[in-house]
């Protein structure tokens, strides 16, 4: 099956966006939309278990650089630029390092290939706690959720994930039972015997700490023309937090 996506433009200049967990390419309109003016077709992936795209049992880093291959196939893009976001950023890395003649730069946000411990728990379980039986409108689903997620932020992101399904229930469009099983995967590490020698942008936010000092070494090891890029008064979101900055970065770099 083909990953869903939102396309702006019609250019030779492809830039292929890659979400983070929970989220989708709908996330990145914004950004995407200045992208596209600046001449580049922009493609808002979803990826699998995510947004309108594929539900599946299996879900890792290998399943999700297949298909992106199958993506860029599918529609005969060639020398593609990539942006990957936390898990669309794991996601980037592997294809790249897999497929490095197919990829033209590489942009990994506020990710690093190490492994993560699980932190994504509660999140999980606060949003397996919701009956959509009794929750009617979008204001008791808030309220709820509200109970064990008190920023705001993070709620207004996972609501956008719901939607309603038919005139009587709500329902995710993230397939949160596969996600809750592979919950482990997410944070998996990101290995090779094989390096990219391609053009690699880490973008971090200074006050996100996904990306230490001690990661870059293997950071290098694999992507030995890396270079770092920090963006200030932005978290780990740092295309929502600061995304004039992120822009004007990102612009000089393409």
């Amino acid at each position: 099956m083909l990953l869903h996506s939102k396309i702006l433009g019609d250019s030779e200049n492809h830039i292929l966006i890659l979400h983070g967990f929970l989220g989708s390419g709908d996330n990145w309109i914004t950004i995407a939309r200045k992208l596209n003016f600046e001449g580049f077709t922009v493609h808002l992936i979803d990826q699998r278990n995510h947004g309108r795209s594929y539900h599946s049992e299996n879900f890792d880093y290998q399943l999700m650089s297949n298909d992106l291959l199958k993506y860029i196939k599918h529609h005969k893009i060639k020398d593609p630029i990539l942006i990957g976001h936390s898990m669309g950023g794991k996601t980037v890395m592997k294809f790249s390092l897999e497929f490095p003649k197919l990829v033209q730069k590489l942009f990994v946000l506020d990710i690093s290939p190490k492994e993560y411990p699980t932190h994504h728990q509660s999140i999980m379980d606060s949003l397996e706690s919701l009956d959509f039986n009794s929750l009617n409108t979008r204001k008791e689903i808030d309220n709820k959720l509200k109970k064990s997620i008190e920023q705001p932020a993070l709620r207004n992101f996972l609501m956008k994930n719901i939607f309603r399904k038919d005139n009587t229930r709500f329902d995710f469009r993230f397939n949160l039972k596969s996600l809750s099983k592979n919950i482990d995967k997410i944070g998996e590490k990101v290995d090779s015997a094989e390096k990219f020698t391609g053009e690699v942008y880490f973008f971090k936010g200074s006050r996100s700490e996904y990306i230490m000092d001690s990661d870059k070494d293997l950071i290098q090891k694999l992507f030995p023309k890396a270079k770092f890029i920090k963006i200030q008064n932005a978290g780990h979101w740092l295309h929502a937090d600061n995304p004039n900055d992120f822009l004007s970065e990102l612009l000089s770099l393409i």
